[in-house]
This record gives C-alpha cells, structure tokens and sequence, in this order.
C-alpha cells in the first residue's frame, strides 16, 4: 500500500509540473544519468527530480523526463555565516561542481559571507554582469620561497598563507592552472628557482599518445613543476615522441610502449601511522538486503544457500569487520561506515547513497564490487578526490584519476610469466589447442619468439616436432593450454617421459577448470612443477595460519579467499589514509603486502592499477611454493 501510496505522489508530482518544460529520452544502451545530463545541459539532480527511479540507475529503452534548460531568470543566493558549498548546493539540490563552475569568478578567492553567487545555470548576460571581484592582499606570513602541497590544500589556501592572491601563485607556477598534485613544489617569489633532485638516476622516457603531464608525474612520482625543471621544453607543451629525463630513483625495472613499471620496497605502514587526525573510511557492498527482505519465496537460510553473490559478499565483509577489529586494537583513528548497495546488472542505489550522506570528508571507498559501479562511484567522488578502491574486479574501464584496481590484469598476470621466462633464459614451446585462439594470438604478437607445438590428424601432439623444438642444457618452459583432460593427461606423460633428456618445467596461465579434473594424476603436474602466476599468494605463511585461526576462533569457519580479500583491502586502505601523506601519495610510493595479497599500485594510460602478482608453482611434496 505504501509503494502505491509513494507511486502516485510521483505521478501527481510529474504532471503539476508544466508540460512544456520537459523533453522525453530514451535511455541508449550504456548511458549513464551524467551523460545524458551533460547532453541536455542540466544537472543529475534535474534528471533525478523528474525521475527518482533513476537514482538507482538506468536501463536500457527506459523513457526520462528531461527538463529544458533553465532560461528564465536566474536565482541567486546570498551566503550566510559559516555556510559552505556543499550545504548550498544540498539546500538546492545541485552539485558542488556546477556550483563552482557557475561561479568560477565569484569564488576565484574562496567562498565569503555576503557573496551573491548563481545557484541555477547563468546566461551568458548574467555571466557579463558578474564585477571582477575586489581582493585584498593578505599581508605575508612567512619568508619561505618555496611550498610542498599536502592533501586537501587548495590555490586559495596557500595563496592567502603566503601574502599572494591565486593569479599570483598562478604566474609563478603555471603548472597549478589546472589543479594541484600533491607533493607538487611551488614557487612563492619571483626569480627563485627549484632545485633538481638529488641522488636521483634520470633515466629517458619517450612520451607516449595520450600521456599528460599529470599521468607522467604519477607514473615517477614526481610534482609537475619538478618534471618541468627538468625538462625546459614542456614549457611549450607536451609532444608525443618526446624525450623526457625522469627519475627513476634506482626503481624503473622496465620500459614498455605503453607504461613503467616501478618496483617499490614493501614497506610497513604500522610503523609511520599518524594518530594525531580521524579518518573515515566507507565500505559499499552490495547485501542487497532489501531483496532478501522482499523475496517472498525463498527464506533467508534457503537464500544463504543458493545466493553465490549475497555469500560472496558475507566473506569479503567478514574479512573486512576483522580488519577493522585489528585497527581497533591497534589504536587507528578510523571511522568506518557500511552503506548497502543494491545492485543489479545494469543498476545500482550508489548514486542516492552519495546524494543522501556527506561523503566530503571521506579518506578513502572500499567497493563495490561491479566495474559499472566501482566506475560511477568514482565519477560522483572526483569533485573530492576521493580514492575509491575496486575490491574483486578483474574489469577495466574508465581512466579515472581516484578509482584504484586492486585485482591485477590479466595482461599482467601474464607478462610476469614471461618475464620470468626471459630471467631464466628459457627456451618456451607453447602447446595450445586450436579453441584457444585468445592465448594463442597473445603470444603471436607479443612473443614472437615462442616456439609452437603441433597436433597431427588425429589430435594426438606431434612428439618428433616438439622434440626437434626442445634444447638440451637449457631450462625449457612448456607453455600449455588444452580444454580436454583426456589430452592434459597425455601431453602431461609425454613430458615427464622427456624429462631424462631434457630439463622440462610446465606452465599455464590459470588454473582452468579442466586441470582439476580428478583423472588427472596430481603427480603428473608436481614432477613437472606446473608453473603459474597469481594474484594471491597461494603458498602457506606463519601470518596466514595466526589469521586462519583466530578467524576460525570468531566466525567457526575458516576464511575463503574472499575473506582474506575483504581483510587485505580494508587493511591496506585503513593504513594509507593514516599515513601522513595520506592514501594518495602512500599508494604512489609503498608496495604493502598481508594475508594473502599484495598492493603495488601503478598508473598505465590514467588506470590505477595493482601491478603485485606471484609466480608460483607446484612443488614434488604436493605443496604450493613461490618461484625465486
């Protein structure tokens, strides 16, 4: 009755308002509510109004009530004591962002009780009306010529601490136009000039498509300003081709077309945890409790059983409630909030879970679990730069400068493979069946020197051809991936047959399914100490047993893999935003590692990235081991 009761508030709410005022939409498959917002020029929360539905997200073919364009009067607002964007922009149901951008010379100097500013889209007239607003140059404070920007500074702030005004700070620092980095340096007096690093290797980097002097100096860590004294000519912009120094302060292990890896020291962070400051940490997971609530058929107990996804979730967040049991112990100031998001394939609540709580002084996201999701969450957080951490997708997506893959990349997996390969001056013969044409295709254009085994007539492999591939008196890695387990089993006794002659080591990509077929003999696979890479580390550790049984203690089961995630994440991440440079900085520069995963992020072509796998291999005592 309630449902009812709400269903025709809204239709009596849609149709008071004028029909002329609205445009009807039909949803594209892919869009998103900020898409189509951006396409009619009104804000989310427009589209929201006329469709509250739509703050769960939108479905393909789903007709929306567009409002036209404001073209009537503008209003105004006039700021009052202590008032801030973001309570303005709730009182009026808009964002911060369109409050600064229709603002843009109002708030040059911060936001200041008495200041008229647009609260709904201005003309082009009201935009030349604005006067040039007058600043009085704060008296300087300090002598200091240079500044290092810390998290959450702003232009305004540092400009005011310093006696200058934002254009000011501008001239001497054209690099901040844009926005500010931290751990930028900036220039405070004319004629003063940065100093080059020192102790620092420069290494050259040619400057790929795409590549922005903001992803550059993430990728090495190193403020803009600091890339720009280096290199003189960015003054004139940035080119593809460019040779850049950069530094690689002992720590770039390789050079691609399209990324550097950097290899960080695993650090711990307990030891350089700042306590002086609270901070808040949001867990979005998707219970979908409301579904279960609803769901008349099935009873809870019979949904625990067959609910994969609802179990999925259960673990991470057990994991993660013991994470932050550990921080309690530990003294951390972290306060954690869980919103539940109900999700579906194609939509989710996170955008009313934002709208409705004050998420501006949040350090950090853990979830969801959905690309599509992990993405929009994001996009709704970058007006605050929040890091939103992308807990158990393998999916990429969007290259968004706050959200943080913590599952590595197939890609990856499998580069780390054979960069082993190459360590250890491999001879690698790959043995794949003809349906695998995805493997087999990689390997064709990334490895061109791999060597390929072949199948006669009868599927059978060609044991004389792969005899004339192998070499004697070097390792030789077979690369294999076949989907029967009928030919895993031969190819398997063919191996082990040659090992007399030949040093012989198998390797796969994944663990796919038809390897654990029970017959085939596990023998089989630990003579050949079958070789693969992770993104956990399988192998047993001390660490790992102590969390199996006090996790055992408190929930009488032992934890899943997605358990030990949900403790890793959330470990990991309530660390980093107590560090003091904070999560963004700490996840540039630490490579941490816990129960059974770790973090080394890397940016490539604006993803943030986990670039921390495991080579590991199955060993003669039917254990699994870690390849030195």
């Amino acid at each position: 009755m309630i449902k009812r009761v709400v269903f025709l508030f809204s239709l009596i709410f849609l149709f008071a308002l004028p029909i002329q005022s609205q445009i009807k939409h039909v949803v594209a498959k892919g869009e998103t509510v900020f898409q189509i917002a951006k396409k009619y020029e009104v804000t989310p929360f427009d589209i929201y109004r006329l469709n509250p539905d739509a703050k769960n997200g939108v479905q393909e073919n789903t007709t929306l009530l567009i409002p036209k364009a404001t073209s009537g009067k503008t209003v105004l607002h006039v700021v009052g004591e202590k008032e801030t964007l973001f309570g303005i922009a709730k009182k009026y149901n808009i964002s911060v962002a369109d409050l600064e951008i229709w603002n843009k010379a109002t708030l040059q100097n911060g936001l200041k009780k008495g200041q008229e500013i647009f609260v709904s889209k201005p003309s082009a007239a009201d935009l030349k009306s604005v006067p040039t607003p007058f600043v009085t140059k704060p008296k300087a404070v300090s002598n200091a010529t240079t500044h290092l920007v810390e998290a959450k500074e702003t232009k305004y702030g540092i400009a005011s601490r310093y006696g200058l005004t934002v254009t000011e700070l501008e001239q001497l620092n054209p690099q901040i136009v844009g926005g500010l980095n931290i751990g930028q340096t900036l220039i405070l007096k004319p004629g003063v000039q940065l100093k080059k690093p020192s102790n620092v290797t420069l290494v050259e980097y040619e400057v790929q498509p795409k590549e922005t002097l903001y992803s550059l100096s993430k990728k090495f860590d190193i403020a803009q300003g600091d890339l720009i004294t280096l290199n003189p000519d960015l003054q004139d912009g940035l080119k593809i081709g460019m040779l850049l120094k950069v530094p690689s302060n002992g720590t770039v292990i390789a050079k691609a077309k399209d990324s550097v890896l950097v290899a960080k020291n695993k650090v711990n962070l307990l030891a350089t945890v700042d306590k002086s400051k609270q901070k808040n940490l949001v867990l979005l997971l998707p219970f979908n409790i409301n579904k279960i609530e609803t769901d008349s058929v099935k009873t809870k107990t019979e949904q625990l059983k067959t609910n994969k996804f609802l179990n999925l979730t259960l673990d991470f967040y057990a994991g993660a409630q013991m994470a932050i049991d550990s921080a309690k112990v530990l003294g951390l100031p972290v306060n954690v909030k869980v919103y539940d998001v109900e999700s579906t394939k194609y939509s989710s609540n996170v955008a009313s879970i934002i709208s409705k709580n004050n998420f501006e002084n949040v350090d950090a996201v853990v979830g969801p679990f959905q690309n599509s999701v992990v993405e929009t969450t994001a996009q709704l957080l970058t007006k605050y730069n929040t890091p939103v951490i992308s807990p158990l997708s393998k999916e990429r997506g969007l290259p968004l400068s706050n959200l943080y893959y913590t599952v590595p990349s197939e890609d990856l997996l499998r580069a780390s493979m054979f960069d082993y390969f190459k360590s250890k001056n491999g001879n690698v013969v790959a043995i794949i069946s003809a349906k695998k044409t995805t493997s087999k295709d990689f390997i064709t254009a990334n490895h061109p020197e791999v060597k390929h085994a072949l199948f006669n007539d009868k599927g059978a492999l060609d044991v004389a051809l792969l005899k004339t591939q192998l070499v004697k008196g070097q390792k030789n890695f077979v690369l294999m991936e076949i989907e029967k387990a009928s030919t895993i089993i031969s190819i398997t006794n063919i191996l082990k047959g040659l090992q007399k002659e030949y040093d012989i080591q198998l390797a796969v990509f994944e663990l796919y399914d038809a390897l654990n077929f029970e017959e085939i003999p596990m023998k089989n696979l630990t003579d050949l100490k079958m070789l693969f890479p992770s993104a956990t580390k399988v192998a047993e550790t001390p660490e790992e047993k102590i969390f199996e049984k006090q996790f055992k203690k408190i929930n009488n089961i032992y934890p899943n893999a997605a358990a030990k995630k949900g403790f890793d994440v959330t470990f990991d991440a309530m660390l980093r935003i107590c560090q003091p440079e904070g999560f963004v900085q700490s996840a540039a520069t630490t490579k941490t590692e816990y129960i059974e995963n770790a973090f080394d992020y890397n940016s490539s072509n604006g993803l943030i990235s986990n670039n921390a796998t495991y080579l590991l291999y199955y060993d003669s005592d039917l254990t699994i081991k870690q390849a030195q």
